[in-house]
């Protein structure tokens, strides 16, 4: 992993870096083949043309480049996580309601090809 990167997970709120290593752990399943590199200033997990932007905040974490189309039904379920321009702040009290499968199906959507 690229230095800059594990500096960024390494400098985490504790509070918010089991949510973080949860996005980590199921995109990695999900893709074994993922590149995680810094970009605007953020670990983003890229697939081929495809990425996922994934960045901790006081709040929590948001992810950024999701399909809206393909999110698993994530942002419907959670209507408050979505800002309406791409991005979801899910909050550590609100990853507690989200199952891993919602965050894969979410992270599937991101991350895999799209067909035009």
């Amino acid at each position: 992993m690229d230095a800059a990167v594990q500096e960024y997970i390494d400098a985490i709120e504790p509070g918010n870096r089991a949510l973080f290593d949860r996005v980590d752990a199921l995109v990695r399943a999900t893709f074994p083949q993922v590149e995680v590199v810094l970009s605007y200033a953020m670990p983003t997990y890229r697939v081929g043309a495809q990425g996922l932007h994934v960045a901790a905040w006081r709040h929590g974490i948001s992810l950024y480049g999701w399909n809206a189309d393909a999110d698993g039904g994530l942002a419907a379920r959670f209507p408050k996580a979505s800002s309406g321009r791409g991005t979801l702040k899910i909050t550590p009290a609100m990853a507690a309601e989200i199952t891993d499968d919602e965050l894969t199906a979410l992270i599937r959507g991101a991350l895999a090809a799209r067909t035009p």
